[in-house]
């Protein structure tokens, strides 16, 4: 299998929900069939001493519990994703909820839980007692179980959850992506060298997709190896259309096969999180500006989503963001792999919220906090693409407020929206 398909496999089976009643089938399979090979029976459990009469009807109560758990778990889960997914952005279905471990394994021990009562009550003369007492057992874990995820569920669901969560899987690929510190210098513009006409140049084959992970590894050893220049035309969230230049090859790595290079490139149907360092920011920025919307009217959801880019840009803006060009050990180019520079995550972070929110005084106050928060914190390189995004909210503001007094409030800094700094005088 090619590093693509296994990478695209392994991406479906994350947010794959089916998957853990299949597992909770296997395991099932695999108690009955264990005890029975092995004749374990260490009798009831004393709490769990049945009659005959007794394990029927105990069975039959856990059937129908779990069964009732389980209609009401996809139920309530499908209406709740599609009220979350209209308020804040449907992104967050493949990218939170549906790669919700939690969920996903409270669902598989209501399989589990079920398929050991049916097991159990269709064989109570044939199969060991300790099987009637952990189906008894399984059915109280289920309750428990489904109380919890209702608990969880409507917590998961709060837009400060989601935005915190996003929060955390865009730092994760961030480490990923940037793993150097950047010294308080920052990175020495190295101008892009001239590579000359390409000697090959390979075109994306089968369904026009997005780019969204490339196995650089593998690329960089075989252009290592080939003694040449591999460079990736798209950028990792980069549309490709049928057609396109994929790679244009340069030196000995134009003898090698496309094959073995179109198979570390994975392609799907809408961006991931797991290897695009921009596509946290852009659905949290979505949420903010889906909240701003005038249908919605929920600043304060917005507020909560500025809190996750402030900590988000604070972070990347400590990394050291590499060029282009990746070099081997010896110091040699050997890959041209364009990856987002700081003024793409500022002018994403601020431009779209600044564009619809500026008329709102907790938007104007918090984006000001935030901006003027990481020129302090933040090396010298950082600071004129946030400076002019701080010129460019003055602006918006100036035009936007026509009282002297809303204006003077607008242009303070505030960290909670409004109300977390005193107010100004006119």
């Amino acid at each position: 299998m090619s590093w693509n398909r296994w990478y695209a496999f392994k991406s479906y089976t994350l947010g794959a929900l089916w998957l853990a009643p299949l597992v909770a089938f296997v395991l099932s399979q695999i108690t009955f069939r264990t005890s029975n090979a092995l004749q374990l029976d260490f009798g009831f459990i004393p709490s769990f001493a049945f009659s005959q009469e007794g394990m029927v009807s105990a069975m039959d109560i856990d059937i129908t519990l779990n069964l009732s758990y389980i209609v009401f778990t996809f139920g309530s889960l499908l209406v709740a994703i599609q009220v979350a997914s209209g308020q804040l952005t449907p992104r967050i279905i493949a990218t939170t909820l549906l790669r919700d471990n939690v969920i996903r394994c409270t669902v598989g021990v209501f399989f589990y839980a079920l398929l050991i009562a049916i097991g159990a009550r269709n064989r109570l003369e044939t199969i060991p007692h300790f099987i009637v007492s952990l189906a008894a057992i399984l059915g109280l874990v289920s309750t428990v179980g489904f109380l919890f995820l209702i608990d969880y569920a409507a917590r998961l669901l709060r837009p400060v959850n989601i935005v915190w969560h996003l929060g955390e899987r865009g730092i994760k690929v961030i480490d990923d992506v940037y793993p150097a510190e950047s010294d308080e210098s920052g990175e020495a513009a190295r101008p892009r060298r001239e590579l000359g006409p390409p000697a090959r140049v390979v075109a994306h084959r089968g369904k026009s997709a997005i780019v969204i992970a490339v196995n650089l590894k593998s690329l960089l050893a075989a252009a290592r190896q080939a003694d040449g220049v591999v460079e990736l035309v798209p950028r990792i969230g980069d549309f490709v259309a049928v057609g396109e230049p994929l790679f244009r090859l340069y030196g000995g790595v134009s003898a090698i096969d496309e094959r073995l290079l179109r198979g570390q490139v994975a392609f799907g149907a809408e961006r991931t999180i797991e290897q695009d360092p921009t596509f946290a920011f852009r659905v949290i920025v979505d949420i903010a500006i889906k909240a701003l919307s005038k249908a919605i009217n929920a600043p304060t959801t917005a507020v909560l989503a500025i809190d996750q880019l402030h900590r988000l840009l604070r972070t990347v803006g400590k990394r050291r963001l590499h060029g282009e060009e990746v070099f081997d050990g010896a110091g040699r180019l050997r890959m041209v792999f364009r990856t987002p520079d700081w003024e793409d995550f500022v002018q994403l972070a601020c431009r779209e919220i600044r564009l619809y929110g500026a008329e709102n005084f907790q938007i104007a106050r918090r984006m000001r906090a935030m901006i003027e928060n990481l020129i302090h914190g933040l090396p010298a390189p950082r600071h004129s693409a946030l400076r002019q995004e701080l010129e460019l909210l003055d602006r918006a503001i100036a035009s936007l407020y026509p009282f002297p007094e809303d204006l003077a409030l607008a242009r303070i800094a505030d960290s909670q929206g409004l109300g977390g700094a005193s107010g100004a005088k006119a």
